[in-house]
């Protein structure tokens, strides 16, 4: 593995892990417990959650932070991997779940479509700080 593909992937981690656990946190926890009630746990578990964003962050590196020219390509890019990563995720909820509403699938689709192009832009300038 390049040390452009080490930068990509844990600048990648570093700001997903820290934009997310902010929003999850303390920007929209409560209002995710007051939507979700029951079907949220009181603990998250740690070890889906780790490889969520493990394998998430992977996909942003190999399908948008390392093939992008340019970081507008890949905040676009990022923003179009989160709408379906996200979207596949919420849409599917709201399909099959009672309590997931309309407006939670429309909140956190617009949240993953953000977080991805920004994460995948952290990403992308971390590895073109680095010289192979």
């Amino acid at each position: 593995m390049s040390r452009k593909a080490i930068f990509a992937y844990l600048g990648t981690l570093f700001a997903f892990l820290v934009l997310d656990g902010l929003w999850l946190g303390v920007v929209m926890g409560p209002t995710y417990k007051s939507l979700l009630g029951s079907l949220m746990l009181d603990q998250p578990r740690l070890l889906p959650a780790a490889l969520f964003y493990l394998l998430y962050v992977l996909g942003c590196v190999v399908f948008v932070v390392l093939p992008s020219a340019s970081w507008r390509r890949a905040a676009r890019l990022g923003a179009l991997l989160g709408l379906v990563a996200y979207g596949t995720y919420d849409l599917s909820n709201w399909a099959t779940l009672q309590g997931w509403s309309a407006g939670l699938a429309i909140m956190d689709m617009a949240w993953g479509t953000v977080l991805t192009a920004m994460c995948c832009t952290v990403g992308y300038l971390c590895t073109h700080r680095v010289r192979e």
